[in-house]
């Protein structure tokens, strides 16, 4: 159905309502899913409709990429490159999930002003914190090496909340004698199945130890 206003006129298309369309589209169906003619059906108008705002398919791919990246917090000139990094790395953890179709920020290869904003931003809170031009590029490889490969390991886990984890685990657990993997009968018992773990707060003590190196690495170049 058209989307109308509340007077009933059907709201003008624009570049904006097209790509947050398209988002939705592919966060709910997946990429695949995503077709200028199903695009047209999401926003009740004819696919040919949407050409006055998105040249072609891979526009509408650049486009989503940079609405998912606008919600990093990206590093400011008020905050240490280490506050920065944090901020910046479970904010992109955090829309990552909001936006199961994260994967299509690996495959643009025309970097729109969010992406553009995002490395320089990076890049310039490294730098400013005493880290060489060489080591700030390391570190940002090495910082969304972690953030991406975290958020696909989340995505890809038969569980969504520790209720399911628990419930996963003691399931897991049932299907082997604990004296023939004795470690992982204690890691489900002795941490899994303890009140209060958390498996996202794996990715906080990762991203620090990560911090930690980088910082040493920054120290021993000083």
């Amino acid at each position: 159905m058209p989307i109308r206003t509340d007077t009933g006129q059907r709201r003008p298309l624009c570049r904006e309502r097209v790509l947050l369309a398209a988002l939705t589209l592919a966060d709910r169906d997946g990429l695949g899913a995503l077709t200028m003619r199903r695009l047209g059906q999401e926003l009740g108008v004819e696919a040919m409709s949407l050409y006055k705002h998105v040249a072609h398919k891979n526009d509408v791919l650049d486009g989503i990429a940079e609405l998912v990246l606008s919600e990093f917090e990206l590093p400011t000139e008020d905050v240490d490159w280490r506050e920065g990094m944090r901020r910046r790395a479970v904010s992109a953890r955090a829309a990552l999930a909001r936006h199961p179709c994260w994967t299509v920020l690996l495959s643009r290869s025309r970097p729109g002003p969010a992406m553009l904003r995002n490395l320089d931003s990076v890049i310039g809170s490294l730098c400013r914190g005493g880290f060489s031009l060489d080591l700030a590029a390391r570190a940002f490889s090495l910082l969304d090496s972690y953030i991406y490969g975290f958020a696909a390991q989340e995505v890809s886990l038969p569980f969504n909340t520790p209720g399911e984890l628990i419930e996963l685990t003691g399931s897991i657990m049932e299907q082997f004698r604990p004296e023939d993997y004795p470690h992982l009968a204690r890691l489900g018992s002795d941490v899994i199945l303890r009140p209060g773990y958390d498996h996202s707060a794996q990715f906080t003590y990762g991203l620090e130890l990560i911090l930690d190196g980088l910082e040493r690495a920054r120290n021993a170049t000083d």
